[in-house]
C-alpha cells in the first residue's frame, strides 16, 4: 500500500490527536511523530499549530460556507424547509466534530488569542456562518419567502446556536445522547420557519 503524502498524513494525525488529546495539549512534535514525519516537515506545510488546526477545520470537517454561498446566490431555489434542514444538518455535524477540538482553546487564553488572530488573518471565524446564513435569509426575504419584518440575523444566530448547543449540551442529560442529526435538523428548521416564514 502506497504511503499517503506527508501533508495528508499530518492533517490526519492532527485531526486524530486534536479529537483525542485536545488542541491545547497536542504538540507539533506529537503530530509529526504520529504522521511519521519530522517536525521540520510539518513546518514545511503549516506555519504553526494554529494554522494546522484551521486547515483541519476547513479540510476535514463538514463545510457550511459553500452551501450558504450557493443558496444565497439563488434565492427561491428549493423549499425553505429543505434548505434550512440541510443547513442545520451540516452545522450540527460541523459543531459535533469541531467542538472536542476547539474546546481546549478556551482553557488557554494565549492559545485562544493566537487562534483568533490566525482566523482573522484568513478572514475566517465562528461568526462567518452566522453572517452567511443571515445573507441567505435576507436573499430569501427579498423574494418574499421570509417575512419582511423577520430579524434574519437573530434567526441565523438561533439556528446555528442550537446546532452548536447540540454538540455538548445533550450529553449532560440522563440519557447522555445527542438527538439524531437528521431529526434534530428537521425539527429545528420547521420551528425556525414557523417564526420567519413568509
Amino acid at each position: 500500500m502506497e504511503k499517503k503524502p506527508a501533508r495528508v498524513r499530518l492533517l490526519d494525525a492532527a485531526h486524530e490527536l486534536m479529537l483525542t488529546v485536545g488542541l491545547a495539549r497536542t504538540t507539533t512534535k506529537e503530530i509529526a511523530k504520529a504522521a511519521d514525519c519530522s517536525e521540520a516537515a510539518l513546518y514545511k506545510y503549516f506555519d504553526s499549530k494554529e494554522d494546522l488546526f484551521i486547515r483541519v477545520l476547513t479540510e476535514r470537517l463538514p463545510q457550511l460556507t459553500p452551501l450558504l454561498n450557493s443558496l444565497a446566490a439563488e434565492p427561491g431555489r428549493g423549499t425553505l424547509t429543505v434548505n434550512l434542514t440541510e443547513i442545520a444538518r451540516q452545522a450540527a455535524l460541523f459543531y459535533e466534530q469541531s467542538f472536542p477540538i476547539a474546546a481546549s482553546l478556551y482553557a488557554e487564553t494565549q492559545l485562544k488569542r493566537r487562534h483568533d488572530d490566525a482566523m482573522r488573518d484568513i478572514g475566517a471565524g465562528p461568526h462567518r456562518p452566522i453572517e452567511g446564513l443571515d445573507a441567505y435569509l435576507r436573499a430569501e426575504q427579498a423574494v418574499g419567502r421570509v417575512r419582511p419584518d423577520a430579524d434574519t440575523f437573530a434567526a441565523a444566530s438561533l439556528l446555528l446556536g442550537a446546532c452548536a448547543q447540540r454538540a455538548f449540551a445533550y450529553e449532560a442529560t440522563a440519557q447522555g445522547v445527542r438527538p439524531p442529526v437528521d431529526e434534530f435538523a428537521a425539527r429545528l428548521a420547521r420551528t425556525l420557519l414557523a417564526g420567519i416564514g413568509g
